[in-house]
């Protein structure tokens, strides 16, 4: 995984949010933002889920940590990702979108500055998302 600075991050979120105020659709900016993500977190692959959420896997959260059930964190800082896919949840104005689901290669271990900028794109999707919702697209 290629070491970003503080003004990569900056500039992929920047590039996103112009996406999603641009966009005609909102699966041009989950596709976009799963592209960054797989490169952001050191990913092998990512695909974003609508709908009700199913199982109970690790989740990254919004401070950038890892959840596991309600009770437990994984320490990515020391361990980096967990080895079985990881989601990040889409929300927007307090309704929930859907989920991104990560699957980290193997060693995977974004810092904590990575797994933030994670979160914001998250959250630029449910922004994309929620337009399309009230504009019908």
């Amino acid at each position: 995984m290629i070491a970003l600075t503080d003004h990569d991050y900056l500039a992929q979120i920047h590039h996103t949010a112009r996406l999603a105020e641009t966009a005609t659709s909102p699966y041009t900016v989950i596709d976009h933002v799963c592209r960054q993500l797989v490169g952001l977190l050191g990913l092998n692959g990512c695909r974003f889920e609508y709908g009700t959420l199913i199982g109970r896997p690790p989740r990254l959260e919004e401070d950038g940590s890892i959840a596991w059930d309600r009770h437990r964190r994984w320490d990515a800082d020391r361990d980096g990702l967990p080895g079985e896919e990881v989601e990040l949840r889409v929300f927007h104005n307090g309704h929930f979108h859907g989920r991104f689901m990560l699957r980290p290669a193997p060693g995977a271990a974004p810092p904590l500055a990575a797994r933030l900028v994670a979160v914001t794109l998250a959250d630029q999707v449910g922004a994309a998302l929620d337009t399309a919702g009230r504009t019908g697209v």
